[in-house]
């Protein structure tokens, strides 16, 4: 069985799974799939990524032995679902394994936020120690707006209890997992943003998230508000978060995840003869490269999954995902 891993920097997921069966061919690919290599890996079987690599069905139609898919990682927007059920081939996440190093990262962009820790490090890398900051804030006592309360929102929820903060949460399935939790209640969206001064976002990318949080949701939002996401990047539509920072209604904000970011790493594919970047994305990736630089506000490039503790669960579970299909009962599957 020939498995291809791509974006595999680690050499602990390769090593996990040519160990599973000598009958496993294992190959390691540093970069992600893309159109340029695909054709190289056309007798894969398996393949694997992380949740950024093009699984898009012009990709996938040009591996004809293609049967499983393991996404190192929980979200699987990047693959091209009704292409894979229509030709049979399955797809398995890895559900749970970074629900605390993720949440830990959000309430990193936050701290560092509310001490302007950035620009201070920043001052002092350079001899200046009498650099005066801005102002910053305390977490005690202000009011945490979880969106999103699966694994990660509900770990950011208890770090939030901590700090003296109390909770207010939003998500369409409450969790029952929290019905007895102190200091915490579920609200409609609008009540949450506009009492909220920390709103941390958690919910997946969905075609009912993409855009979840716009122009008239910054509107709501308390003056001052603070917002944080390690969630994905589109649920969030950066020109409007943009225009809400310069305008002073919005105080700061903390991301890790942003629109395209394939295109932001990848910048002079925008140019592509073939393939010029359509309009809406080069507004996004401008707005990112905008937010990055305004000092009230870090960025991170999608970095809050990465602690080794994180890297050895989604080892296990991918590995346990593949050794599951070869044997011929899959599980962890999205399809």
């Amino acid at each position: 069985m020939k498995i291809v891993l791509f974006s595999a920097n680690e050499a602990e997921t390769a090593q996990a799974i040519t160990a599973l069966d000598p009958a496993f061919t294992v190959t390691s690919v540093a970069g992600p799939i893309t159109a340029a290599i695909v054709d190289s890996y056309a007798d894969a079987d398996i393949i694997s990524g992380f949740a950024g690599c093009d699984f898009s069905a012009a990709i996938l139609s040009r591996l004809p032995k293609l049967r499983f898919i393991a996404i190192r990682a929980t979200g699987f927007d990047s693959v091209d679902l009704d292409y894979c059920r229509a030709h049979g081939i399955q797809v398995s996440n890895v559900p749970v394994y970074g629900d605390s190093t993720v949440a830990e990262h959000a309430f990193g962009l936050l701290l560092a936020l509310s001490r302007w820790t950035v620009p201070c490090a920043e001052a002092t890398r350079r001899g200046d120690f009498a650099y005066t900051p801005a102002r910053g804030f305390e977490l005690r006592g202000k009011i945490f707006g979880a969106i999103g309360t699966g694994h990660i929102g509900r770990r950011a929820i208890e770090m939030a209890h901590g700090f003296g903060m109390s909770v207010i949460a939003y998500d369409e399935y409450p969790s029952p997992l929290l019905r007895d939790a102190p200091n915490l209640r579920y609200a409609p969206l609008d009540e949450l943003l506009s009492q909220a001064d920390i709103i941390s976002l958690h919910v997946p990318a969905t075609p009912e998230t993409d855009g979840m949080i716009g122009e008239s949701q910054f509107a709501r939002m308390k003056r001052g508000a603070v917002l944080i996401n390690t969630a994905r990047g589109q649920v969030v539509d950066n020109a409007a978060l943009l225009r809400a920072l310069e305008s002073g209604h919005l105080a700061a904000a903390g991301l890790d995840v942003l629109p395209d970011e394939s295109q932001l790493r990848h910048p002079a594919a925008l140019f592509a003869p073939d393939a010029p970047a359509a309009p809406a994305t080069m507004r996004d990736v401008l707005a990112a490269r905008v937010l990055a630089s305004l000092p009230n506000v870090i960025v991170t490039p999608h970095n809050a999954y990465n602690t080794a503790e994180a890297f050895r669960r989604i080892t296990e579970t991918t590995a346990a995902n593949i050794k599951a299909f070869a044997q011929g009962n899959p599980i962890n599957l999205v399809t």
